[in-house]
């Protein structure tokens, strides 16, 4: 507990042992009341006077105020020990609302503790020990094991295994070799590896996930702000019926005193406490157990949209596929060789950073010489244009060759095929394929078993490809050969298609998606953090590349909703009817102290079951 709390606690204590001897002590008159205030006062002045401050700057109506005027009123009607027992239970709710919210906040604080305090940085021949966001761009940093890696970067020496338990939720380690690229926040446990910084620290994986975590409770559910609004007006309004409840019946019927009672008991009865607290817990608890789990949600509204999942709509390469393409044949035209047609492809791909040019230079195998390169450019959907060695050479889909009104010998067999032309001359293809990914239907397979009512494929490849990968992941519909706009078109039609309540997913590797990431319902980005379009387009965000999270991410969205709803409708079906009793004369002060304290607790109980979401 924090020293607030502490002292809150001690409060409590004293005021709960004054009671019980007071209760146990005979006393009347003036001295009872008396006796009665010093525990009064010694557990509820900071109540008092909050809802003297909450008035003074025109916050009237809340939970304080409620509290204050049933105790001070019960004190009027001389119900001394129950005035005492209100504000001693209500504190004792406070309390575990206090401590049940910053539960929550050190489990993700204990999850987000991934910001490293130091880097170890090479400079002048000289290891120097420096803050992260010192480290400037293409700068060497040592990491040694047991230490944290502070920025995201390449490893240039070393091997080492990398505990990605705080990113990912993974338990197993992964390895880290020469040229592979580690992300900020993980652990390095064996080795010491040398690392080339290739983002500064305010883009680094690390402070995006801080910075996604931090921000998502401005990004409130629907249902939050109903609460919200509801607690704006439902306070007032209780006021008001107690008001009634105090002093109409007493001219018709008498007993003044009996009424006021009543209606007291009406006021802690509605304290909203209990839906106040625990719905916005209820998300937090729902996305800092997602974030567990690598699973970065930005908001709780999208959190309650996923809920509503009917529809999921995936991009193809890089999320059902590996997106680790190789060179499968070389078919060269007519004066070319096997050899020259792999140059010509390496050159004109060079600076393309999809999957399908990177593999071509893998298979190339050799160092580019950039001066042979110039005015490079990217076709949209189609391909690229460039200079090589002086000359115009295209290389992309066929789409690309029969708008430059090139003939070419089209490819029959299965995979992504580039056509290269150079002069205006057919050069000859290569045909590189791709390999969906091991978990990618059994991923569907669990979507269509949460009630996912359609699975769509869309993708730039050609029909036989997207049918081929379709039909081994199990989706139900495929478009292929499309170009980003015709994505976009895609998904409309699709939103246009939706049953009443349902919500459209769209699932992309969050590198060329952007548009269709912030047209569907909710974008979610697949290892998406290495790419700023998908941090800033997507709604949620997968760190791995485990397509399986979805399913995971769609059962907590679920959950959450679940704790959400039977909170509110505890909540207001134990209130009610308590309020019913109460107004009837059939309920006394200690009903309405566990309808106000006693749901409190229990639903915030509930509400912190989302902190132990498992993927499973």
């Amino acid at each position: 507990m924090t020293r607030k709390q502490k002292k809150q606690l001690a409060r409590i204590i004293i005021a709960a042992v004054l009671y019980f001897v007071l209760y146990a002590v005979p006393a009347e008159g003036w001295l009872q009341l008396v006796l009665y205030l010093i525990p009064y006062l010694v557990v509820g002045w900071p109540v008092l006077w909050k809802a003297a401050r909450n008035i003074k700057n025109g916050q009237v109506f809340d939970e304080h105020f409620l509290m204050s005027l049933a105790t001070i009123g019960a004190f009027a009607c001389r119900e001394y020990p129950e005035a005492v027992a209100v504000m001693l239970f209500f504190q004792i709710g406070e309390l575990f609302e206090q401590i049940a919210v910053g539960r929550s906040r050190r489990s993700i604080a204990a999850l987000m503790d991934i910001r490293p305090d130091t880097a170890e940085v090479e400079r002048g021949g000289e290891v120097l020990t420096v803050s992260p966001d010192e480290v400037a761009l293409e700068e060497t940093i040592v990491i040694k094991p047991g230490e944290r890696v502070p920025l995201d970067g390449v490893v240039l020496e070393g091997e080492s295994m990398l505990n990605t338990a705080a990113l990912t939720g993974e338990s197993v380690p992964r390895r880290a070799v020469p040229g592979e690229r580690i992300l900020s926040g993980c652990i390095n446990e064996t080795g010491v590896l040398r690392v080339q910084v290739d983002t500064c620290f305010a883009e680094s994986t690390v402070s995006r996930i801080l910075d996604l975590v931090e921000n998502s409770a401005e990004k409130k559910a629907r249902v939050e702000h109903f609460i919200t609004r509801f607690a704006r007006w439902y306070t007032p309004a209780v006021v008001l019926c107690a008001v009634l409840l105090a002093f109409l019946p007493p001219i018709f019927v008498g007993n003044l005193w009996g009424w006021v009672h009543r209606a007291l008991i009406f006021l802690v009865v509605s304290c909203p406490c209990a839906l106040v607290i625990s719905v916005p817990l209820s998300f937090f608890g729902g996305i800092g157990g997602a974030s567990k789990q690598g699973i970065l949600v930005k908001g709780g509204n999208y959190l309650e949209a996923l809920a509503h999942a009917g529809i999921v709509v995936f991009d193809k390469t890089g999320t059902l596929t590996r997106g680790t393409f190789a060179v499968q044949e070389l078919c060269p035209a007519s004066g070319q060789t096997r050899e020259s047609l792999l140059e010509l492809a390496a050159y004109a791909e060079h600076y393309s950073d999809h999957p399908i040019a990177r593999s071509i230079e893998e298979a190339y195998g050799k160092p580019i010489d950039q001066s042979r390169i110039q005015n490079a450019a990217e076709e949209s959907g189609r391909g690229i244009s460039v200079m090589v060695d002086g000359e115009p050479v295209l290389a992309g889909n066929l789409r690309l060759m029969e708008e430059a009104k090139i003939a070419v010998i089209p490819q029959k067999q299965p995979g992504t095929v580039v056509y290269l032309a150079k002069n205006g001359v057919f050069a000859g293809s290569l045909r590189i394929a791709d390999e969906l990914k091991p978990e990618a239907k059994d991923a569907v397979m669990a979507l269509k078993s949460l009630g996912v009512r359609q699975t769509v494929m869309l993708t730039g490849d050609n029909p036989a490809i997207g049918e081929a990968v379709g039909q081994a992941a199990g989706i139900d519909d495929v478009h292929a050969g499309l170009l980003p706009a015709d994505k976009v078109s895609w998904v409309e039609t699709l939103l246009q298609q939706k049953k009443k309540g349902e919500r459209l997913v769209f699932v992309g590797d969050g590198v060329n998606d952007g548009p269709v990431l912030t047209r569907a319902d909710i974008g979610l980005a697949m290892g998406g953090l290495g790419s700023d379009a998908a941090v800033e387009a997507a709604d949620i965000v997968l760190i791995d590349d485990n397509l399986q999270k979805l399913a995971a991410a769609i059962r907590s969205a679920r959950r959450t909703m679940r704790i959400v709803y039977q909170n509110i409708i505890f909540a207001l079906g134990v209130k009610g009817i308590v309020l019913i009793l109460g107004a009837l004369g059939l309920a006394n002060m200690w009903a309405a102290v566990f309808a106000d304290v006693g749901v409190s607790v229990i639903a915030i109980l509930n509400a912190m079951r989302m902190l132990r979401f498992s993927s499973k």
